[in-house]
């Protein structure tokens, strides 16, 4: 199985509706984004996905989130937008767009802070 990483990045404020404390007002972070597919085999070229595809595909969908309101995004209308529910939602996202019969998204780990991380994956156990 190959296992390839991608890193990308956007700003964008959000708040912690209920949240007893200061994460309830409104704030912002620069996230680092991690988004990781798998392969079972490689193309003739020896690549399981061209790491520009990827890049493009992920930076795609961060376009949509940079300098904005997360809370203002309708995916966040219902959830609160925390790094669990951003990772989540990534996760999705690319999956529609980048999955394949060879490539698949395994995971996707979100940074709001070094050292502060969330990564959501579908347990296929």
């Amino acid at each position: 199985m190959y296992e390839l990483t991608v890193e990308s990045s956007f700003s964008a404020a959000h708040r912690i509706k209920s949240y007893p404390g200061d994460c309830e007002h409104l704030h912002g972070h620069n996230w680092k984004v991690e988004v990781t597919v798998t392969s079972q085999d490689l193309d003739e070229l020896g690549i399981a996905v061209d790491f520009r595809v990827l890049k493009e595909k992920t930076e795609k969908i961060l376009m949509e989130l940079d300098h904005t309101n997360l809370n203002e995004i309708p995916a966040f209308e219902n959830v609160n937008p925390t790094c669990e529910n951003i990772a989540r939602y990534l996760y999705n996202r690319l999956s529609n767009i980048i999955n394949t019969n060879r490539v698949r998204v395994s995971k996707v780990r979100v940074w709001e802070s070094p050292g502060s991380c969330a990564s959501y994956y579908e347990d296929k156990g």
